[in-house]
């Protein structure tokens, strides 16, 4: 996920607000301006006194030339280098990328030049640092940084198996964002292999729509989380990151507001993907739904051997979240 600090230096009430009202995940301001800053709302600070500290958090380095590039990449990695082109040119920061791979922001001046960054080398940098007085541009920047989403690989699954089950506790994920028709959440019994889960955006005789849920199915199952994380439906709590995928394989990420979890009829849904297969324990009901390879919602209950929905294959292992290169078997 891509970040937008504020440069708030010399410190400006007008834009900090604007910050803040904007989205952005930090402010830069002068030393001991903090509480200031506060009493709007909740935001990072950056300053000898804030959230994130210079000489200990982040390091800020103007780049002239190769020497200054040297500086920057020598960083610790753990460390985030905000990095200022003092002629603008693009070949020092794609070095960077090469160099030292993360942990990479850049100050801008403007949206275009934010947009720029957030691109470069397909993988962009991890977000930017904007220098305005401009309340518009920081509204502007922020958009473009939130439109850059996590690219997802999809796949066209064929339906192997449904099985009815027994009662199970599912997880009901109502999210702080909207979806659209063909979004949801990926999600599966494994970490190898999810299935793309319709969000409940669709109307019927029974039920109002809730574009902000997706009933995602049993409470074991592991569902792909921003930076290509995994986390079990079960451990999700309000406030956690969640990934919203839609059928192109665009991705935003969302905010959970609530996990519902509850007993309800389960059924298993099987599939073949690529050679490997996918499975998926869902609540056994006809609200919910899969995402066919041109976004059509298709209910779970109707689904048959031949059927095809989209999902998403991992080939790696799993340790806490995190992939790892290592010879695993899940059934």
């Amino acid at each position: 996920m891509k970040k937008l600090w504020v440069n708030v230096v010399p410190y400006s009430k007008e834009i900090a607000i604007a910050a803040l009202e904007s989205g952005a995940a930090a402010v830069v301001l002068p030393d001991g301006e903090s509480e200031k800053v506060r009493q709007f709302g909740k935001i990072k600070t950056v300053e000898k006194d804030g959230d994130i500290k210079p000489g200990v958090d982040v390091e800020f380095v103007d780049i002239a030339g190769k020497e200054d590039e040297d500086k920057a990449a020598a960083v610790p990695g753990e460390r985030i280098v905000v990095v200022k082109m003092l002629d603008w040119t693009i070949i020092p920061i794609e070095n960077l990328l090469a160099r030292r791979g993360k942990n990479i922001m850049v100050q801008v001046e403007n949206s275009q030049q934010a947009k720029l960054m957030v691109e470069i080398l397909e993988k962009g940098v991890d977000g930017v640092v904007l220098n305005t007085t401009d309340v518009n541009e920081i509204k502007r920047c922020a958009e473009i940084i939130a439109g850059v989403s996590e690219k997802i690989g999809l796949v066209t699954a064929t339906i192997t198996t449904t099985k009815q089950l027994g009662m199970g506790d599912r997880a009901c994920l109502d999210t702080c964002t909207q979806m659209t028709l063909g979004e949801g959440i990926l999600v599966g019994n494994t970490a190898s292999g999810f299935f793309l889960v319709h969000s409940e955006s669709i109307d019927n005789p029974y039920v109002a729509s809730r574009p902000f849920r997706v009933n995602a199915g049993a409470v074991h199952a592991y569902t792909l989380t921003p930076g290509g994380k995994t986390k079990y439906l079960a451990d999700l709590k309000t406030g956690d990151e969640v990934l919203l995928v839609d059928f192109h394989g665009n991705s935003q990420t969302a905010y959970l507001g609530r996990n519902k979890i509850e007993k309800r009829p389960m059924m298993l849904i099987e599939a073949e993907a690529e050679g490997g297969q996918i499975s998926l324990v869902l609540q056994n009901a006809e609200t919910i739904r899969l995402v066919g390879p041109e976004g059509k919602a298709i209910s779970a209950t109707t689904l048959k051997p031949g059927d095809k929905v989209l999902g998403h294959i991992e080939k790696a292992g799993r340790h806490f979240g995190m992939q790892v290169d290592e010879t695993l078997i899940e059934r």
